[in-house]
């Protein structure tokens, strides 16, 4: 039975700063990965913390960072206000707003909902609340929420080389990290040969090499098998194995992604001055020390980028780095159980959940509304400023990610630019979960999940206009 609707959302006006900041982000534009930076560490100020700091971070791992938008510091205000009144202030009754939208038939006929008030945990409007449901990629909430849990977010993935005793013998060993450019495996290709050269009278002697992609266990290929979405699970991989040239999205993959990078390898350490007796081949690597070492971007940016362009192959890689960290096979098995205890660890509801994939790409994911808005309210937390990018992550209405080509127009554009959501679609589901700041300057968590819709279009704009109605109005 669906829990009784909380019914209080109560008149007044808005907070003339907040407003001011909001309308300067919809002129503002897209935000970048920057921006979101500097709303984060605006959302942690009040406790004295900060977020993640990435000072002192190896000059071939930090991206470049543009400057932020002036609007941006603004958008978070809610986490660092202090205490709010016991009522939220907005005209009319919550309830009555949101139910006539809820049951819009393009939701089709399985529908729950919850919005809770992030300052004080209170839900203030419910409708089958604690009732799993497919969640889609918003099951990417709870992979980025664990593996910040579990890791912090200046972790990074790192990919090494080790070499033999006799240095005849080379490994190329895979950390977890789908991230590893050209570049940066150039960059490891170099920095080995110079190592080589360095313990030698150069030039140094022909090696052959090995590739290590034992880190991760169990089947590579995702229960959907073969697919566009994802490439095989594979502790060393270049690009995510797309084969295109594609950075987000559906793109042809490798089936042998580990392979493909070792022989991509070779080749650049032939180019450094490294002669390369015949092809990689799978090997486990030697214990000892690493020759030379390559790593991701901070674990904070890698949650951002995972939940903003919905990557698949980063959610699954984020799921098997928090087994990893809790001494679990990093497996679709280990990373489920993974999951699903650092969750409990934080003390939210998990009745019914099941976190087979990191990605939601498997049907047989089940959270309920209640755990995700759970989820958001405890990345706004001030205590918590290690979650933050959970919330800096979110696309951003009309603006980025998979969320920039909706609230353009009609009755949900109020959102644009004030919602950020991650989305979720697979066939007959279409989801929508994140933030959304009132008139008042509250920050509300909500999460909307249908399943059995017949038109993805008709659900993502009832969606829209479901979330559009908590954003204040133009």
């Amino acid at each position: 039975m669906p829990e009784p609707r909380t019914w209080q959302l109560a008149a007044g006006s808005a907070a003339l700063g907040l407003a001011l900041a909001a309308g300067a982000v919809v002129a503002a534009g897209p935000w970048d990965s920057g921006q979101r930076k500097a709303e984060q560490a605006r959302a942690v100020s009040a406790d004295g913390r900060g977020g993640a700091h990435h000072a002192g971070a190896p000059a071939h791992a930090a991206p470049r960072r543009p400057a932020p938008a002036p609007s941006a510091a603004g958008v978070l205000r809610a986490l660092g206000a202090g205490p709010h009144p016991a009522g939220i202030t907005r005209s009319g009754d919550l309830a009555a707003v949101l139910v006539p939208l809820l049951a819009d038939p393009g939701l089709g006929p399985l529908r729950t909902a919850s919005v809770v008030d992030t300052a004080t945990g209170r839900q203030i409007y419910g409708e089958g609340a604690t009732t799993p449901m497919t969640p889609a990629s918003t099951v990417k909430i709870a992979t980025a929420t664990a593996a910040l849990s579990a890791l912090g977010p200046d972790h990074r993935i790192p990919t090494t080389t080790v070499a033999s005793p006799d240095r005849r013998t080379l490994t190329l060993v895979g950390g977890g990290d789908p991230t590893l450019d050209h570049s940066r495996l150039k960059a490891l290709a170099d920095a080995t040969a110079r190592a080589l050269r360095a313990h030698g009278t150069p030039p140094p002697a022909p090696v052959r090499l090995g590739y290590d992609a034992g880190l991760f266990t169990g089947p590579l290929l995702h229960p959907i098998g073969p697919n566009e979405n994802l490439a095989p699970v594979s502790a060393l991989m270049t690009d995510e194995g797309r084969l295109d040239g594609s950075r987000s999205g559906p793109a042809p993959r490798t089936g042998d992604p580990a392979g493909d990078t070792a022989t991509a390898f070779a080749a650049l350490l032939e180019d450094a001055g490294i002669t390369v007796q015949g092809a990689p081949r799978p090997a486990k690597a030697p214990k000892g020390a690493p020759l030379a070492r390559t790593e991701s971007a901070p674990l904070a940016d890698l949650v951002e980028h995972t939940l903003t362009h919905s990557d698949n192959d980063l959610a699954e890689a984020l799921a098997r780095q928090t087994a990893l960290a809790r001494h679990r096979p990093a497996s679709f098995t280990g990373a489920e159980k993974a999951v699903h205890d650092e969750l409990a660890r934080l003390g939210l509801p998990l009745a019914g959940a099941r976190f087979a994939d990191g990605s939601g790409l498997d049907r047989r994911d089940r959270v309920s509304a209640a755990l995700l808005t759970g989820l958001l309210t405890r990345a706004a937390d001030p205590a918590r400023p290690a979650l933050r990018p959970v919330l800096t992550g979110l696309p951003v209405g009309g603006f980025s990610g998979t969320l920039a080509g909706r609230f353009g127009s009609g009755p949900a554009a109020s959102g644009a630019g004030l919602v950020r959501a991650k989305t979720g679609t697979l066939t007959g589901v279409n989801t929508l979960a994140g933030t959304v700041v009132t008139a008042d300057g509250r920050l509300l968590a909500f999460a909307f999940l249908a399943g059995r819709t017949s038109s993805p279009d008709s659900a993502q704009s009832a969606l829209d206009r479901l979330t559009a109605a908590l954003a204040p109005p133009r």
